[in-house]
């Protein structure tokens, strides 16, 4: 290393093993719940990221009924209205991202 020469550091990135729930307004046991069906389906469908999404909103609106919404992927960007105490954004396995919200049925 010459003199003058700034040492460039890199950033490690954070692999999480577990799922990481980023943000969640539903309440606890429901919650619970869901972040199970989507570890579930997300584990279960590893490469294919619409049998995973189809299985987590079958699974949500068997359960809970509908209709929930669910996008599951990597590197994606959205924004949404959604019914209050209903939305779940989460990570599972390191950067595999799930949304899942519920909208109103009836106006």
């Amino acid at each position: 290393m010459s003199a003058g020469e700034v040492m460039k550091t890199e950033e490690r990135l954070i692999f999480h093993t577990y799922p990481l729930c980023k943000h969640s307004d539903m309440p606890e046991e429901i919650k619970q719940e869901a972040i199970e069906m989507c570890v579930t389906a997300t584990e279960k469908y590893t490469d294919n990221y619409e049998s995973a999404a189809r299985a987590i909103k079958d699974g949500l609106d068997k359960r809970f009924g509908g209709p929930f919404h669910v996008i599951v992927g990597e590197s994606y960007a959205c924004a949404v209205t959604y019914q209050a105490k209903s939305l779940l954004y989460m990570y599972n396995g390191g950067n595999i991202a799930v949304l899942v919200w519920r909208t109103v049925s009836s106006f």
